[in-house]
């Protein structure tokens, strides 16, 4: 069995074919059984499939773009549970954005944030404000609500401003370490989503817990994005473009300064690391993800109100990040995938599925044990499970080990070139003689 997996590993072309009956299985049980959510969760876990194959990464990404933006949507678009798919899609999109976010602050620097979501209703607020007649109630001048041909200008917006507040977060808590680090950041959390929550009196710029209802939708090209299957593709190039960013990030000068600081802050500061910039840095570049997907979800919703960025919000994002691995890009997106999925999809549907038997009566289950209010303890024993079993997380972080021998061989013909190149000091001092 050993010998076989061992050639399988080794034969891309097997592997490739293996890859193409699934996904090709699994796109026609989608298209054939619309509602189904197994056969939508199996082409979905395709994506998985492929990154542990031993394909060169331009393949891999050309593989899932194929997936991802044309035989998902295509193959889930021939029922009514199209919009429901896409849905789910977007949303899983919009908490892996995040949980990158937050793996830059957790993961990589080190830094405890317990209120990440602060970023997330930043953005949200800065576009809802404006695509909306809330604007004209502090704002003497210009025609509000803004068109939506403004929605792709303030997802550049949405991530300037995140990231402003993110340093704004990070300038009091440089001196904080551990456990203090987090309750200051759960308590910027909780005084942002406190003050949108009152912010409609002397001047009713939020409208308080009320919310700011008809939100403009986005507009290109003279079409209005109302449907999650449009939203669908503004979150994936958003998500391509982070993903692309934190991998620039994690192997680049300013990622590794963020490792050290992870491991001891007192060493890297010794090697010269700026242990102020690195960590205003962290905050600003993981609240931006944040804020540009603020932006989006107002949009999307059409509504934004302070009770949808509450501590438990927070909470989640944290959980995505280590149940994935933290600091690894390709766990914290299987991981926020996972949780996510689970919350608005397979548990979801398990809990429905209940609740019909326990209604035709197949089996009685009694009101303090039903299905609805039992699916937090069931996605929490979940979670307990993953953390027993998976501890670093489901794809933990992968540190690039050097080969010793090559590194001494590199050293060594680099010392004998540059001894070949110096020139012979005898001959010199013979020729200046002559």
């Amino acid at each position: 069995m050993k010998s076989l997996w061992k050639k399988y590993k080794q034969n891309k072309l097997v592997q490739g074919i293996l890859l193409l009956i699934y996904i090709s299985i699994t796109s026609l049980s989608l298209f054939m059984a619309q509602k189904s959510v197994t056969a939508f969760l199996l082409l979905l876990s395709s994506l998985l499939l492929l990154y542990f194959t031993n394909f060169k990464n331009l393949t891999k990404w050309l593989i899932a773009g194929i997936v991802l933006v044309f035989l998902l949507p295509f193959t889930a678009s021939n029922g009514d549970a199209y919009q429901s798919y896409m849905e789910v899609a977007t949303l899983v999109g919009i908490y892996i954005s995040m949980a990158l976010g937050l793996n830059i602050v957790v993961g990589m620097a080190g830094l405890l944030d317990l209120g990440f979501i602060a970023f997330f209703a930043v953005g949200a607020y800065t576009y809802g404000i404006f695509a909306t007649v809330q604007a004209s109630n502090f704002m003497p001048f210009g025609t509000f609500p803004l068109s939506g041909e403004s929605f792709w200008l303030f997802i550049l917006i949405g991530c300037f401003v995140a990231a402003l507040f993110g340093i704004l977060l990070g300038i009091p808590v440089l001196r904080v370490k551990g456990d203090y680090l987090a309750i200051v950041t759960l308590g910027f959390g909780e005084i942002i989503r406190i003050i949108f929550n009152n912010l409609d009196r002397p001047v009713n710029i939020t409208n308080g817990a009320m919310g700011i209802p008809s939100v403009t939708p986005p507009r290109l090209f003279g079409i209005d994005f109302l449907y999650p299957s449009q939203f669908y593709y503004i979150v994936l190039v958003i998500l391509l473009f982070t993903i692309f960013t934190v991998r620039r990030f994690e192997h680049s000068k300013i990622g590794r300064s963020w490792k050290a600081v992870r491991e001891n802050e007192i060493a890297a500061q010794a090697m010269g690391v700026p242990l102020v910039r690195t960590k205003l840095m962290a905050f600003a570049i993981g609240a931006s993800f944040s804020g540009m997907m603020g932006v989006v979800f107002a949009a999307k919703q059409a509504f934004v109100d302070p009770t949808s960025f509450t501590l438990l919000e927070s909470i989640t994002i944290l959980v995505m990040v280590i149940l994935g691995g933290m600091g690894s890009v390709p766990g914290v997106i299987l991981g926020a995938a996972v949780m996510t999925i689970l919350n608005l999809q397979v548990l979801t549907e398990v809990t429905s599925w209940l609740n019909q038997l326990n209604s035709t009566g197949a089996f009685s289950i009694p009101d303090a044990l039903s299905p609805s209010k039992m699916q937090r303890l069931i996605f929490g024993l979940l979670l307990i499970l993953f953390a027993l079993y998976r501890p670093k997380g489901l794809l933990p972080a992968k540190n690039h080990v050097y080969n010793e021998k090559e590194l001494q061989e590199g050293s060594a013909k680099e010392n004998k070139g540059k001894q070949e190149v110096m020139p012979d000091h005898s001959q010199i001092e013979k020729a200046q003689e002559v």
